[in-house]
C-alpha cells in the first residue's frame, strides 16, 4: 500500500501543537495538609526544625531543596503528608524554600489572610520559577510532563504565623490532579506520553487525554519510542526523527493491528510526534506511535479498539479492494533460475 506521508506529516505537526496546548494546563496546585482520622495533623517532620519564619513560630515542615514529599488525596481531603525517598513514589520535589514573612511588603504580616488562588499563582511566578530553573540546571521542559508549583502551610499553621512557601516540581493528570512519580525530575524523561494500548481523545481546544477505547477518541497508541536510545550523542533534527519514526511506527502499526493486510483493510494510518530541539535539550526524549484515520487532513473519530470491532466517524471501516500479495524480494530471488 502506498503511504501518503505528506498528509501523515501534517497530522503529526498537529499532534505536536496538541501536546503543547495540553502542557499549558498542568500548572499550579495549592496543597494544605489536613487532619487525619485520629484528629492529628500529619506533617513532613517535627516542627522544631530551626526553620521558623520568626522566633516562636514553627514551620509546618523541614523540607528543603532536594526533598521529596507525598500525601494521600481522597479528592476532598489531604492526609499523610510526609517527606519520602525521591527514588520511590512521591508527588512533589522541592526546589527551594521561601519565607513570605521577609517578602518586601506588609501583605503577609501576622494578621494577613492566606493568599487567594490568583495571588498564589503570582507568587509561583515571582518566587518559584527562577529557583526551580537553577535547581534543575536547565533540565526542565515547560512543554513536558512536569510543572512548577508551590505549597503553602495548612490554614492552622498560617494562622499561627508560619509563612513558609515551598517551591517545587510535580506532575498532574488530565484533570489537574497531582500524580505520583519516581526519581528526581532532572534524571527523568520529561516527555508527555501515553501507554501502549491506550486511546487518546483530542478535543476542540487541542487538549488531549487518555480515555476508554469504547468512547470516541482520535488516537490509539501502538508503541513508546525512546529516541535517546537512537540519538544518544546529539540533538536529532526533525528530519532525522521522521526518517527513523516513519519505519518504526509503520512497523509498530502492523505488529499492533495484526499485520500489513489488517492495517491495509483498517484504512488507518500510523502517526507520530517529534521533539523540538528546545524540548530535547531540556529533558524530553520519548514519543508515541499511534494509529489514526486521516479525515481530509483532520483526525477522524474512532470508537472501539482497532484490535477488535471499531468504527470511524460512526461507521465501520470502508471496504478496500483486494490487492496483490506482498512478495519478499529475497524469496523471489531464491527461485530465479541461475544463468547458464
Amino acid at each position: 500500500m502506498k503511504k501518503t506521508w505528506r498528509t501523515t506529516d501534517v497530522l503529526r505537526i498537529l499532534i505536536v501543537a496538541v501536546l503543547a496546548a495540553a502542557a499549558a494546563f498542568g500548572g499550579y496546585y495549592l496543597m494544605s495538609p489536613t487532619k487525619n482520622s485520629d484528629g492529628k495533623t500529619t506533617h513532613a517532620s517535627k516542627a522544631d526544625d530551626g526553620k521558623s519564619t520568626k522566633p516562636g513560630v514553627a514551620s509546618f515542615t523541614s523540607a528543603d531543596a532536594g526533598s521529596c514529599l507525598t500525601w494521600q488525596d481522597s479528592g476532598t481531603t489531604i492526609t499523610a503528608f510526609e517527606q519520602t525517598d525521591c527514588g520511590g513514589p512521591h508527588r512533589f520535589e522541592v526546589s527551594s524554600r521561601e519565607d513570605l514573612s521577609t517578602y518586601p511588603s506588609s501583605e503577609f504580616g501576622a494578621k494577613a489572610a492566606m493568599p487567594n488562588t490568583t495571588r498564589q499563582a503570582q507568587l509561583r511566578e515571582e518566587l518559584c520559577m527562577d529557583p526551580t530553573m537553577k535547581y534543575l540546571g536547565g533540565t526542565f521542559d515547560p512543554l513536558g510532563r512536569y510543572s512548577v508549583a508551590s505549597i503553602l502551610p495548612p490554614q492552622a499553621a498560617w494562622n499561627a504565623g508560619d509563612r513558609t512557601l515551598l517551591c517545587g516540581i510535580q506532575a498532574t493528570d488530565e484533570a489537574g490532579k497531582v500524580i505520583t512519580t519516581n526519581g528526581k525530575v532532572a534524571q527523568q524523561d520529561q516527555a508527555r506520553i501515553f501507554g501502549v494500548g491506550e486511546c487518546v481523545a483530542v478535543d476542540g481546544a487541542n487538549s488531549e487525554k487518555q480515555i476508554d477505547c469504547a468512547q470516541p477518541h482520535q488516537l490509539e497508541v501502538t508503541q513508546i519510542v525512546d529516541l535517546l536510545q537512537v540519538f544518544p550523542n546529539n540533538t536529532p533534527s526533525i528530519e532525522d526523527q521522521d526518517n527513523h519514526l516513519r519505519t518504526v511506527c509503520t512497523q509498530a502499526a502492523k505488529d499492533y493491528i495484526g499485520g500489513d493486510d489488517q492495517l491495509y483493510k483498517s484504512t488507518l494510518q500510523p502517526l507520530w510526534a517529534t521533539i523540538p530541539a528546545n524540548s530535547w535539550d531540556r529533558g524530553s526524549h520519548s514519543v508515541n506511535c499511534s494509529l489514526m484515520f486521516n479525515d481530509n487532513g483532520h483526525l477522524g473519530t474512532l470508537a472501539g479498539s482497532v484490535k477488535g470491532q471499531f468504527t470511524i466517524n460512526g461507521q465501520p471501516p470502508a471496504e478496500r479492494p483486494d490487492r496483490a500479495p506482498i512478495v519478499n524480494p529475497e524469496a523471489l530471488q531464491s527461485v530465479q533460475p541461475k544463468p547458464q
